[in-house]
């Protein structure tokens, strides 16, 4: 800008004052940088709420009087512009002034740092704190602000844009080959058809291509590493770090439909030994369950955010692994997932997600964070944990050992125990709150002792062990004989209802289960078989009548 139009820019600013989008300061040499910064945030999510092409960062002029009086923050050149460095440094995204405007007003030096619009659907932070203005005054991004800039997203699909210099050969035919297995083995029916399908109609029916454009959704999963630049400044990159007696770290690049399988195996995947309760013989298991570890990878790639120009890191400690991506959760809670089979209502990124469950990657109708959850629960370890404190970033802990011995023996015990009741309890051996309800029902079924903050999973949960060891020690026997006895009268009489099975196997099932448990353990044993295509039910669901496959 020239002078004059820098001066009526000011007289502009002046005339309107202090606003929402607009903030005037004094400021000596001093001026606290984390203060610049603060303000950066707050004018540059404002002017995103408000449409403004840009909010106004002004030095020079006296709040109280509107009136200029000069400053001197930062008289030289290299220091003013090093400023745009700072703020970038600490900005999350990475963001920073668009321009630094020096005006020499008759009035003294006036400084004009102009703030760009947080991008649609990402609020700026600075040092991890969101904030707004509220009037004159800074304050914090509140919730209902905070949630107007993120459904911003939802009228654009990053993953979704066609990128117009790609073609097929960008893609992997490696990757492709896997993608065609993926997509066969979620649609079994189409297999011969598939053979004759050629790429181009392949990718449109697995729904990474739009009118035969490549998509940066197909890039991501199938893009051979020499297009990486195609979706630039994206570093596009998965990184596996060692942290602990031993380090390393490897980048895994693209395609992510290939490398997430190659980071999984960087894994360490050791067997590890736990002791029953009252048992001589160790019950080994792996570290960590196969499953969990690709299904977690998976979220990352499907969930992140990819406007954010940040790589999914994986970080493997003695005991744990780590996983970070940015992105906020995007619908729901980690709870509600982990609880019960809960459909997500959105999605950041529904073309990714689409086309990852085309190929069978992951589960679109959100059952992958309760299937790691059951999966931690059977093999008697920590819950997976979702840490949501860092804004803009979510980072998933998937143990591989015991914390506290009582919470894992009094899985191996209480397999009956309500999945709600096994979560409060992974909460009380990690330390942290739970609910007062929580509490007053862990208490009455005497799983916990103790009093807040120090309550901690019951010590006589080990009496309990002393008759059910014989039972968990024959437990998978008894079901094969159960089973057996269940076929051997659907061969004999056709069919059964669910009161003949009760009575069928009544007399067999052991005594150290109440009649609730009973009934659950039949309940479960019939729905195993049925998955396993031994029998189905040709009755009603609340009449069922089961008889041989």
């Amino acid at each position: 800008m020239t002078p004059a139009e820098m001066t009526a820019l000011l007289d502009r600013l002046l005339a309107g004052w202090e606003n929402e989008v607009v903030e005037f300061k004094e400021a000596g040499d001093g001026y606290s940088t984390d203060k610049i910064g603060e303000y950066f945030s707050a004018l540059s999510n404002e002017a995103n709420l408000r449409g403004a092409d840009s909010g106004w960062l002004v030095f020079g002029v006296k709040n109280s009087t509107r009136k200029v009086v000069g400053t001197a923050y930062r008289p030289e050149p290299e220091r003013l512009q090093g400023l745009k460095m700072q703020i970038a440094e600490n900005a999350d995204p990475s963001a920073t002034f668009s321009e630094i405007l020096e005006l020499a007003h008759p009035d003294g030096r006036v400084l004009l740092l102009k703030v760009p619009p947080a991008p649609r659907g990402i609020p700026i932070a600075w040092k991890g704190h969101y904030y707004a203005r509220s009037g004159e005054s800074l304050d914090s991004l509140h919730l209902s602000k905070l949630d107007e800039i993120r459904a911003q997203t939802l009228a654009t699909d990053w993953t979704a844009a066609v990128v117009p210099s790609a073609t097929i050969e960008h893609l992997d035919p490696t990757a492709i080959a896997r993608a065609r297995l993926g997509f066969t083995e979620r649609n079994p029916r189409l297999a011969e058809e598939i053979q004759t399908w050629n790429d181009a109609v392949f990718l449109e029916k697995a729904r990474l291509t739009v009118d035969g454009g490549i998509t940066r959704a197909a890039l991501i999963l199938l893009g051979d590493r020499t297009s990486e630049h195609l979706l630039s400044p994206h570093p596009l990159e998965l990184t596996w770090k060692l942290v602990g007696q031993e380090s390393a770290y490897e980048h895994f690049h693209l395609p992510f439909l290939l490398t997430a399988t190659s980071l999984k195996n960087r894994i360490r995947n050791v067997q590890i030994r736990l002791l029953p309760p009252n048992e001589l013989i160790y019950r080994e298991i792996s570290k960590y369950d196969e499953r969990s570890l690709l299904e977690a990878i998976y979220n990352c790639i499907a969930h992140q955010d990819y406007r954010r120009n940040s790589r999914v890191i994986v970080v493997e400690h003695v005991d744990r692994v780590e996983f970070i991506s940015v992105g906020e959760f995007f619908d729901r809670t980690p709870e509600e997932y982990m609880l019960s089979d809960q459909v997500p209502r959105r999605y950041r990124n529904p073309f990714l997600v689409a086309a990852m469950t085309e190929l069978n990657l992951i589960d679109h109708m959100g059952n992958g964070i309760h299937r790691m959850v059951q999966d931690q629960v059977r093999r008697f370890l920590p819950l997976p944990d979702y840490d949501l404190s860092d804004p803009g970033e979510v980072t998933l802990t998937i143990s591989g050992a015991v914390i506290d011995e009582a919470y894992s023996r009094l899985l191996m015990v209480r397999t009956d125990l309500p999945l709600d009741d096994v979560l409060a309890l992974d909460r009380v051996q990690k330390r942290l709150p739970i609910t007062d309800e929580a509490v007053s029902r862990l208490r009455k079924a005497k799983l916990i002792e103790g009093r807040r903050p120090h309550l901690h999973v019951s010590a006589t949960v080990a009496a309990m062990t002393e008759r059910k060891a014989d039972y968990i020690r024959t437990r998978a026997q008894d079901d094969a004989h159960f089973a057996q006895l269940i076929i051997d009268y659907l061969n004999q009489y056709g069919g059964a209802s669910r009161k003949e099975i009760d009575a069928l196997l009544g007399k067999y099932l052991p005594d150290v289960l109440d009649a609730t448990q009973q009934r659950s353990k039949v309940t479960n044993l019939l729905s195993k078989m049925r998955r396993d295509g031994r029998i189905h039910n040709v009755g009603t669901q609340q009449n069922p009548r089961w008889e041989l496959v």
